[in-house]
């Protein structure tokens, strides 16, 4: 297997799939929350549905296997069903709520995803990534047998099914974000740079060994590029120069280590490429806004927010 840059940054920044919720729903229906993650996924696993959130004007008409991918939205109001008589309010307090017997063929099934990700990678995603993303289950055909599968595990209270919601809510969140590449045409960043096939040699030569002090022509040489080309593509794609990137993805390795094992931070400094500690710790503090030392205190006293029940 070929070096894998996406998905070592995504362990990087501890990005992790969690289903908050779901229902399902006959005769028209509406469920109104607020949006209490960072970034969301709202799958139609079956059924049609019209979700509308703040920083959009038109509702996103969602189809069986669709997904809609929300960005830092403060609410979110997703309504369907067909029928005579006043729309059904679905509460958050009705998350999974028969959904063991609720049935694809007829009824409009809903699940929730929220994206766990660390404060780097929040940084680096979200400005990535628009409001809203609506990623079609026509352009990303193996997502809807992910989605079914993903159901039937929700629904059926199986042995072992905890464990298997999460690893198909891993896989939810990577084929989503997949597909919305394809469709979408991505801002400058590092999930366009990540999936760049002109830059991939150079990207994985600051990958596999970041301490290296690299410059741009051992770089642009990797890509079979002039320097100067080389320079303006990468700046284009990940929207910071070359070296900025390395710099940047030196603190993600630097932030890791430091929420992990005891490394000393000269140490640390030294295996990243630095002259000094003293030349590391300033440059981790103007990236993080915190030393080393004080980065590693409060990461490690640090303790996750339980999610909101909303879907």
């Amino acid at each position: 297997m070929r070096n894998d840059q996406l998905s070592e940054v995504f362990d990087l920044v501890e990005i992790r799939g969690v289903v908050a919720g779901g229902f399902a729903a006959r005769g028209p229906w509406v469920a109104r929350s607020p949006c209490v993650d960072s970034l969301k996924l709202i799958a139609m696993v079956s059924g049609h549905g019209r979700l509308l959130t703040d920083g959009i004007d038109e509702a996103i008409e969602l189809a069986p296997g669709d997904v809609a991918i929300l960005t830092n939205r403060s609410w979110l109001q997703h309504e369907g069903g067909t029928g005579a008589g006043p729309r059904r309010q679905i509460g958050p307090e009705e998350n999974f709520t028969g959904l063991t017997e609720a049935d694809r063929s007829t009824d409009d099934i809903v699940i929730g995803t929220a994206v766990d990700i660390n404060p780097a990678g929040r940084e680096l995603l979200l400005q990535t990534m628009p409001p809203v993303g609506h990623v079609r289950a026509s352009a990303a055909t193996s997502m809807r047998g992910l989605l079914d599968q993903l159901f039937d595990e929700v629904a059926g209270n199986r042995t072992g099914s905890a464990f298997a919601i999460r690893q198909y809510a891993q896989l939810l969140v990577l084929s989503a974000l997949r597909a919305y590449l394809d469709q979408a045409e991505v801002p400058p960043g590092w999930l366009r740079v990540l999936t760049d096939e002109r830059l991939r040699p150079a990207l994985e030569l600051m990958h596999s060994e970041p301490g290296k002090p690299w410059g741009l022509e051992d770089l642009a040489c990797a890509a079979a590029m002039s320097r100067s080309s080389f320079a303006r593509h990468f700046r284009a794609v990940a929207g910071v120069p070359p070296l900025t990137y390395l710099s940047r993805y030196r603190m993600l390795l630097a932030q890791r280590a430091l929420r992990g094992a005891d490394v000393r931070v000269g140490s640390l400094a030294v295996d990243l490429g630095y002259a000094s500690e003293a030349a590391f710790s300033t440059a981790f503090k103007r990236e993080t806004g915190e030393s080393p030392l004080r980065y590693r205190h409060r990461a490690r006293n640090e303790r996750p927010i339980p999610h909101g029940a909303a879907v």
